[in-house]
């Protein structure tokens, strides 16, 4: 049977917030967050390298599928992470996952192109992709779940939010590292190859995360022997809390088509629909992603000691919905002051969504099944959601020949993500199950 004990069971006054672990969570997250960005930032140039066209849409839609299928082996990865997770401890998947998605993003840098070895080029990024869909399955919900485990009742919401400020550091960085690429290639053709330099960068933050993991403390969950037919920790969630697995898949299916319409889809849809210069959009993304990193940690801070957070993130999805059609229209104005204003304005609403968030999923789940229920509905939902949001936004301008359709989308998005929170218990505060 596994342990019952819980960061809970001690007192605010024994336990305070560890650097190393608030530290050593975000940075795995820095490099999960960074390779996706990445991909999605450069997509114009990988898709012109590895899925070579006639018509840019086709092309770029190719590039997104790339982009999708990483999604699409998350949810398989939650699986095989989560289940240990429980079964072995939250530290053993922190240095398993970080590991693996450090050796595929740097894969993703030597892989030869499409001039090179033809059809096999994009066959290689596709396979590639997978593997790192997978590494990252239980990254996102393993740190989180580490995060408030080891804070004390009135700051999880606040040590959550560590898990999204790597993941928005790693957007910056990947943010601003594409903006350099795209200028440097756009100023020097001669220089195509410098796409691969950002991702072989990403064995360096591998290499600093996996230091610092090794040398984490356990848990305060740790899990005992499973006693004899006792049934896998996912059997458990799925038994115990069926509806919550529903409403957490719901919600991030929403919040995943949120997150990467604004954040990762904007800034091509301002360079490719509209007149932005793809430098400017990523160098104004960058910014915004910067914006987010402020508020992230203060919106999971306020969610500690003001309003609830199932109220806090109602507030900020409506914001969204209300919000989508006008930030996407500035999107294409022909000023860079007026896409300015959408991304900086879509980066603030979005940080405060991500500093709420992790807590409130994680709580959600009983510490037996946590990582496990946790990581399979929310890489389920984020997968189908987030992975193929970039992918759906290009095809629903294809098909319907309306500049503005990713608008809508980002609309339907904001309302799903709305209702599974009506619907979803809110633990603030709470001792953890």
């Amino acid at each position: 049977m596994a342990s019952t004990a819980t960061p809970d069971t001690q007192t605010h006054e024994r336990k305070r917030l560890s650097a190393l672990s608030l530290v050593a969570g975000l940075i795995g997250n820095v490099l999960e967050w960074y390779d996706f960005g990445l991909y999605g930032y450069l997509a114009p140039l990988i898709a012109a390298r590895f899925f070579p066209a006639h018509n840019v849409i086709l092309s770029l839609i190719a590039a997104y599928a790339g982009f999708a299928i990483g999604f699409a082996m998350r949810p398989i990865g939650a699986l095989v992470f989560g289940h240990i997770g429980d079964r072995l401890g939250r530290r053993t998947v922190l240095v398993m996952s970080v590991t693996l998605m450090g050796l595929a993003t740097t894969a993703i840098g030597l892989l030869p192109n499409y001039q090179m070895v033809g059809f096999w080029a994009p066959v290689l990024l596709l396979l590639v992709r997978l593997f790192q869909g997978f590494s990252v399955g239980g990254e996102f919900t393993g740190s989180v779940s580490y995060l408030i485990e080891t804070a004390p009742a009135n700051r999880r919401g606040y040590a959550g939010s560590y898990a999204n400020i790597g993941s928005s550091g790693g957007y910056l960085i990947a943010a601003g590292l594409a903006a350099i690429t795209m200028a440097l290639i756009s100023e020097h053709p001669s220089f195509g190859w410098a796409w691969r330099l950002p991702f072989l960068g990403g064995g360096v933050i591998a290499a600093l995360a996996l230091w610092l993991r090794q040398r984490l403390p356990m848990s305060a969950y740790e899990p005992d022997e499973p006693a004899k037919g006792e049934p896998l920790p996912l059997v458990k969630a799925f038994r115990r809390s069926p509806r919550i697995m529903v409403l957490v898949m719901l919600f991030t299916w929403g919040y995943g088509v949120v997150n990467y319409l604004t954040m990762v889809f904007l800034a091509t849809f301002a360079s490719r629909f509209g007149t932005i210069a793809p430098a400017d959009a990523l160098t104004l993304n960058t910014v915004a992603e910067a914006v987010a990193i402020i508020v992230v940690p203060a919106a999971g801070f306020l969610s500690d000691v003001t309003w609830r957070r199932r109220t806090l993130l109602l507030l900020a999805f409506g914001l969204f919905l209300f919000a989508a059609y006008g930030f996407f229209r500035l999107a294409i104005y022909p000023t860079l002051v007026a896409f300015a204003a959408a991304q900086l304005g879509f980066g603030a609403m979005l940080g405060v969504v991500m500093g709420i968030a992790p807590a409130m999923l994680a709580e959600a789940f009983h510490a037996e099944f946590r990582l496990s229920g946790y990581s399979l509905a929310f890489n389920f939902g984020l997968g189908l959601g987030g992975g193929t949001a970039p992918l759906i936004a290009t095809a629903l301008i294809d098909a319907s020949g309306v500049t503005l359709a990713p608008a809508f989308y980002l609309m339907f998005g904001s309302l799903m993500a709305m209702i599974a929170l009506y619907f979803m218990p809110d633990r603030s505060r709470e001792p953890l199950l």
